[in-house]
């Protein structure tokens, strides 16, 4: 396993959200079917990382939640920062920019913290599955 494979897995998977995230904001209409979407989509890309570090990186349960909790992290950022942008497109208020530079801090806390325990979660039910478990999945 590599730190390179990570890190580009985990840079991947935190451009797919931030993307995801914008691309599905931009239609106007049926707003409630492209959040759904953007939730399954986002959904799939959160169990793909998840399975491809337990399966292909063989990384342990903690190293892969924090993988998997950093690539949400960077996906608010990214999602932040688009906002940020969107908002002086369009003129916004001090106050309302404000915020959204608080933003640049709490979206990425405000994900990355239950993605954490959530991955953490799930990738400790896979190392009980026979399938998943390769003995490398200790507290180091």
């Amino acid at each position: 396993m590599s730190q390179r494979q990570m890190l580009r897995t985990m840079l991947l998977a935190g451009v797919a959200y931030a993307c995801v995230g914008i691309a599905f904001a931009w239609p106007t209409t049926h707003v409630r079917l492209w959040r759904l979407g953007a939730w399954v989509v986002s959904a799939a890309i959160y169990a793909a990382h998840i399975l491809h570090e337990r399966l292909w990186l063989r990384t342990t349960s903690l190293h892969a939640a924090c993988h998997v909790a950093l690539a949400a992290a960077l996906g608010a950022f990214g999602l932040a920062v688009g906002a940020i942008a969107h908002s002086r497109s369009v003129g916004a208020s001090d106050a309302h920019m404000r915020l959204l530079l608080i933003a640049l801090a709490a979206w990425p806390i405000i994900t990355g913290l239950p993605a954490f325990l959530v991955a953490f979660v799930l990738n400790v039910a896979l190392m009980r599955l026979p399938r998943f478990a390769d003995g490398r999945d200790r507290m180091r």
